[in-house]
Formats: C-alpha cells, sequence, structure tokens
C-alpha cells in the first residue's frame, strides 16, 4: 500500500500562520511622568489632610527635595563633586531679599533674577576650576571655598546687613505678587510642590536631551568623551548652570517661608551637608533619589535637633553643645554609604531591574 504525501498547497491550507506577538513596552519616560503626576496629585492633597505643623514639616521636605535634585544634576549626572551648593542657595535668597526689601522688586522677578546670577556664579567658578584641572576632591574643595567666601563677603558688608540678615517685610492680607500668604496658608505648599515638579521635569529632559547623554558620557570618562568629538567644558558647565539655579530657587522659597534669612541660614556649611546627604541617602545619579532622601532626612533632621535641644537626662551632657547635629549627618551618611552605597531609591531599583 502506497501513502501519499499531501500537496504542499493542502499542507499549507492546515496550518494556519500565526502572526507574533508584538508585546508593546512602556516607555520608562512615560512612567517617569505618570510618578511625577501622582506626585503633583498628592502635592496638591496634603494641605488638606496635615494640620499646619506636619505641613511645615512637608515644606522642608520639599525644600530639601529642590536643594539634593540640584546637588545631583551637578555631582550625581555630572560627576563633579560639590561641598559648596550654599553658595548657591545663599544668592538665590539673597537676591531676592535684596531687591525685595530694599527696592520693593516683586520676589517672583527676584527669583528668576537669583536663578541668573546663581548660575553665572556657578560657570564663572567652574571655568576657572576646570579650565586649570581642578577635579575630584580639589574642584570640591573649591566650591567649599567659594561658598565660605561668601558667607565672609556678606558678614562683613554694611549694605548687607551684616550678621543681622533680612526680614521680608509684611504684607497686609494675601499677595500672589509679593508671594505672601497668611500664616498656615496651603498656596506655599502648592507653590512648592509646583517648583518641585518643574525641577523634576528639568530633571527628567535633561537625561533625555543631548546635553544629558553627553553630560553622562564626560562624567563617566571625559578623556574618551573628549577624543569623540564632545566638547567636555561646555557641557559641565551647561550642567553646573541648571544645578545652580535649581539651589537658587530652593533658597528663594525659603526666604518666601521663613521671611527671614542670614548668612549662615544662607551660606553655611550645614545648607551644602543638607543638599549632599539629600541626594546620597535618597540615590545619587537617580531621578528620584532626591526626592526620597528629602523624605528621609527633612523629618529626621528637626527629630535630631529636637533631641539635641532636650536629650535625656543619662545624655544631659550634649547640651549646649553646637555641631552635634553635623555629626548625627555625618554618621548616617557613612552609614549609607557602606550599607547602601546606591542610595536607597537606587538600591531599591536595581533589585527590581534585577527581578
Amino acid at each position: 500500500m502506497t501513502v501519499t504525501a499531501p500537496a504542499p498547497a493542502e499542507s499549507a491550507r492546515s496550518t494556519p500562520v500565526v502572526p507574533p506577538r508584538v508585546v508593546a513596552r512602556r516607555s520608562p519616560w512615560l512612567r517617569q511622568y505618570v510618578a511625577l503626576a501622582a506626585l503633583a496629585a498628592v502635592g496638591i492633597a496634603l494641605p488638606f489632610v496635615l494640620p499646619s505643623a506636619e505641613l511645615a514639616i512637608a515644606m522642608r521636605v520639599v525644600i530639601f527635595a529642590l536643594m539634593g535634585i540640584g546637588w545631583n544634576i551637578m555631582s550625581g549626572f555630572g560627576g563633579m563633586f560639590s561641598f559648596g551648593h550654599a553658595a548657591y542657595f545663599g544668592i538665590g535668597a539673597y537676591v531676592t531679599a535684596v531687591l525685595l526689601v530694599d527696592f520693593g522688586v516683586s520676589p517672583w522677578i527676584g527669583l528668576v533674577a537669583g536663578m541668573a546670577v546663581a548660575a553665572g556664579a556657578g560657570v564663572g567658578i567652574s571655568y576657572l576650576a576646570l579650565r586649570y584641572k581642578l577635579t575630584g576632591a580639589y574642584y570640591a574643595l573649591s566650591t567649599f571655598a567659594f561658598a565660605e567666601m561668601l558667607r565672609l563677603f556678606v558678614v562683613g558688608n554694611d549694605g548687607l546687613r551684616r550678621t543681622v540678615g533680612f526680614t521680608v517685610p509684611v504684607q497686609q492680607g494675601d499677595s500672589w505678587g509679593m508671594f505672601q500668604f497668611r500664616a498656615g496658608s496651603p498656596v506655599y505648599f502648592w507653590i512648592a510642590t509646583g517648583m518641585l515638579v518643574a525641577a523634576l521635569v528639568v530633571s527628567i529632559q535633561f537625561l533625555r536631551s543631548r546635553t544629558g547623554r553627553f553630560t553622562l558620557a564626560a562624567r563617566d570618562d571625559d578623556m574618551a568623551a573628549a577624543a569623540i568629538g564632545i566638547d567636555v567644558l561646555r557641557y559641565k558647565l551647561t550642567t553646573v548652570a541648571i544645578s545652580a539655579a535649581i539651589t537658587a530657587a530652593a533658597g528663594t522659597l525659603y526666604l518666601q517661608y521663613y521671611m527671614f534669612v542670614d548668612p549662615e541660614l544662607a551660606f553655611g556649611a550645614s545648607v551644602s551637608n543638607n543638599a549632599i546627604i539629600t541626594a546620597v541617602v535618597g540615590g545619587a545619579g537617580t531621578v528620584w533619589g532626591p526626592v526620597v532622601g528629602a523624605v528621609v532626612m527633612a523629618p529626621l533632621s528637626d527629630l535630631v535637633a529636637g533631641f539635641l535641644r532636650n536629650p535625656p537626662e543619662w545624655l544631659s551632657f550634649v547640651t549646649g553643645h553646637g555641631g552635634l547635629d553635623v555629626l548625627v549627618y555625618a554618621v548616617i551618611l557613612i552609614a549609607c554609604v557602606l550599607l547602601l552605597p546606591q542610595g536607597i531609591y537606587g538600591s531599591i531599583k536595581n533589585r527590581a531591574v534585577r527581578r
């Protein structure tokens, strides 16, 4: 008995061809903007659910986050470690204060002016440092020296009111034009949330842009980046300008919310410490690390300050000794570097990717 094989045409008809499944993958940038929209929604809702004391802590979280984002763009993405971000924070606060108190100029204009002056100052000091090959620890020390120089300049300048500082004049009623609202008003927090969202958009778009990609390449290997035609100095200075402007915005927000600034509050080493530790604890070199770090560190700073002011009886010997808060931050930073070298958010993100 002979078995005849089916014709090729019949075989093809009997086995239907199923087209391959195309799996649509969501863009990672889309997820970033979804998270950003969620953050904005939370920021709008928080004043309705938090009492005024907790809302004040939430404001500190936003200010810390803005400083951390500014530091992260320069040091996390750009690889230029800064010990002197207090310089840009203080420039933002003092430019706004001088224009408002001495000339009656709206703080919104002061905000833009402070960002521009801080960006120019950052580019100037960084150009000199990078032009003469100050990198690594030497560059970090140059930024610290710049911030300290500005603090001493303000302390010794009568026109800037020396150590007395500036107190924002109180307006009658709410005033959008003068960026001033009644005590406990949710508008402060909504404006702060808007500034935070804008800073995160800048951070996300920076990474997506050609400037951001070239900056990351220069951070990883500046000699290789220069060899393939990247203008390393130009892109590093652009990164510094963006970083300084965002940090200056945090300074203006601080001034308008607390209604006062002096040289130590604006240019003190603790300001730079807050920017650094916020980004490092959260995850330097990531978009959301500074936000996570701010959520952890801003309330913790209040707890540490309260603990040191009223320590338990067995620690009464610490009362009256300054600088202990810096010591506590140093311990936290060392522990974070040893246990979570990529920060809280960076470590969680890497574990999720490995799975």
